[in-house]
């Protein structure tokens, strides 16, 4: 009898530290870097700007952006601000943490302004939700992968 207890207890030990580990040997398969985030993203941008004053009104913007997975984004596209259809590139810089959120930084052109956003990558790397983190914005972001499965 002590040695059908024994047995027992000694299994379910070895079951519990099994299904202990494996969630975790799962998860830390899943981190991302700057690599998961490449190919051409069809990017929709809507908010509002506050500040400053002369610029301040309805946001709304297309663009493709394309992302190197080496950490360098470039893009092109237009904006309405306050009603006014500007033209627009920019490019910049991206890193993605292993908990796939990430930071960005770009240059626009020909607006001259520095913009800087938080992202999370979702969907297997196709997809990217995005909101614009500088003071006197309310942006939030969609961008899907132009072709999924392909680094174009």
């Amino acid at each position: 009898m002590k040695t059908s207890i024994a047995r027992i207890f000694t299994m379910a030990a070895v079951t519990a530290l099994v299904l202990g580990v494996a969630p975790t040997a799962k998860a830390s398969d899943k981190g991302c870097s700057n690599a998961s985030l490449h190919g051409t993203f069809a990017d929709r941008d809507t908010g509002f700007l506050t500040a400053p004053p002369a610029m301040a009104g309805p946001f709304n913007g297309v663009s493709t952006q394309t992302y190197d997975g080496n950490g360098a984004v470039t893009a092109t596209g237009m904006v309405s601000l306050n009603g006014n259809i500007v033209s627009i590139t920019s490019k910049g810089t991206y890193t993605v943490n292993q908990d796939c959120t990430g930071t960005y930084t770009v240059e626009i052109s020909p607006i001259g302004l520095t913009a800087h956003g938080f992202f999370v990558l979702a969907d297997n790397g196709n997809e990217l939700h995005i909101l614009v983190s500088d003071p006197g914005t309310s942006i939030s972001c969609l961008a899907r992968k132009l072709y999924p499965g392909k680094n174009i």
